[in-house]
């Protein structure tokens, strides 16, 4: 049976680039992608492309393609990704002369049409926000970004084109996987089975480490081996759509069936209706089964028809917040830190700071939990203050860190490490559009 071997390169836009080249180089795959677009993510990539044009897509692109793109061209490995973020076309130009430096004859490929901001400033009263009900309209010249998830469509087709190297916007994250399969298989764009089968395929492999025991190891509980070194995960997906998750076998990390359990459950709601643009997965039959050291295989997926709406990630400016921080150490850290909070607390309220909500709490005490879960019992020898407020305008947010910074002279002795910051917050909405409003693009260029 023919098989296809997908190599989870990234979890995020920050993730580890060796695990990737590893993937590459010994991991026998014949693609490799990166998902690296969380939601607020895009948002932000938004701002730097209206202030920069060729920018917006990923700042790690330029050292991903120059670390992986010799290993896979040498290898005919396949590499798909939501670089691309705001700017997938500025992305995959960056690509192109990347490959040109490099010397390899690539052909790069851009997804476009996630971007529906116009369409959403113009009919903004024709959609609903799923958090609440009211008009998208309602955030009017709030919004600054608005990207559909669309689906393997793109991606298929621009492997059709032969790309080697194909960079989206937003898609949702298992197309990243579902197109590569549903291109070498030929799968239909209806046969929901298998397409069920590749969504669970591309959620495994999506978070990259996350399945290979990271974000898993609870030591003493969930022991994982050379996290320092941790491997990415390697999916075998089969014609038929069975998929079995391993790894390069020197790489650290597991994988078992617990690893895969946790990232199987990771994110999608309803097992029995996981709604993405392609297809509704069902993946409340799932079973899993050991075949050998760090090989799980993993059945019993399928799926449904389509929604033919897709979800829009919405971002538009909402606050600001303005923070400030300091350490007590030593005899009576945690009563000089709590002095160190009334101080603050009765200074803003002095002064006059307008702020929206607010937190007062000493890190190792009571920063996760609050009040009811911290130990009177055992006093820490050394605590952080943490002060941080919610805002309408940034000259308020950064007299917040202010009031933190002058309890070095004006508050509790020995204070130290005085820290702070202000920052606007892109918060995130969503609503549903229909499918039709946001056709993809698939642009190629030649290395």
């Amino acid at each position: 049976m023919k098989k296809l071997r997908i190599g989870g390169g990234a979890g995020y836009s920050g993730d580890r680039i060796e695990p990737a080249l590893e993937l590459a180089e010994h991991g026998d795959i014949d693609v490799l992608m990166f998902e690296c677009l969380a939601e607020r993510t895009i948002a932000l990539a938004q701002q730097v492309r209206r202030k920069d044009p060729t920018h917006g897509y990923d700042p790690l692109l330029e050292a991903r393609m120059r670390a992986v793109l010799p290993a896979c061209a040498a290898r005919g490995i396949r590499i798909v990704t939501n670089m691309g973020a705001a700017n997938p076309q500025a992305a995959a130009e960056r690509t192109r002369d990347i490959a040109r430096e490099l010397g390899l004859k690539l052909r790069v490929a851009a997804v476009t049409g996630d971007d529906v901001l116009d369409l959403l400033q113009a009919r903004g009263h024709d959609f609903t926000l799923m958090d609440g009900g009211a008009p998208v309209a309602s955030l009017g010249a709030r919004m600054v970004s608005a990207n559909a998830y669309l689906g393997a469509r793109g991606i298929v087709d621009a492997l059709a084109r032969g790309a080697d190297v194909v960079v989206t916007g937003r898609v949702a994250d298992p197309a990243l996987a579902l197109g590569p399969l549903v291109h070498a298989f030929g799968w239909r764009m209806d046969d929901w089975h298998r397409l069920g089968c590749g969504t669970l395929a591309g959620h495994l492999l999506e978070c990259a480490g996350q399945i290979t025991g990271g974000y898993f190891a609870d030591p003493g509980v969930k022991d994982v081996p050379g996290l320092a070194r941790l491997g990415f995960p390697i999916g075998e997906v089969g014609e038929d759509g069975s998929v079995l998750i391993t790894k390069v076998p020197a790489a650290g990390g597991i994988v078992t069936e617990a690893t895969c359990k946790e990232q199987l459950l990771y994110e999608i709601h309803d097992p029995a209706r996981y709604l993405t643009p392609d297809v509704v997965a069902d993946f409340s039959n799932v079973r899993m089964r050991t075949a050998g050291e760090d090989r799980v295989v993993i059945e019993g997926a399928t799926g449904a028809p389509r929604t033919g709406q897709l979800k829009v990630s919405i971002g538009y400016l909402d606050s600001y917040i303005g923070e400030g921080q300091i350490s007590y150490a030593g005899p009576n850290a945690v009563a000089r830190g709590r002095l160190a909070l009334d101080i603050v607390r009765e200074r803003l309220a002095l002064t006059g700071v307008q702020t929206t909500e607010t937190r007062f709490e000493l890190i190792g005490v009571d920063a996760l939990h609050g009040a009811a879960l911290s130990r009177a019992d055992a006093e820490p020898y050394e605590v952080r203050v943490r002060v941080a407020a919610r805002t309408e305008s940034m000259a308020e947010a950064v007299r917040i860190g202010n009031e933190v910074e002058t309890l070095l002279t004006c508050g509790p002795s020995g204070g130290g490490g005085a820290t702070k910051s202000a920052r606007e917050i892109i918060a995130v909405a969503s609503t549903l559009i229909p499918a039709e409003l946001a056709p993809h693009a698939v642009h190629i260029l030649e290395s």
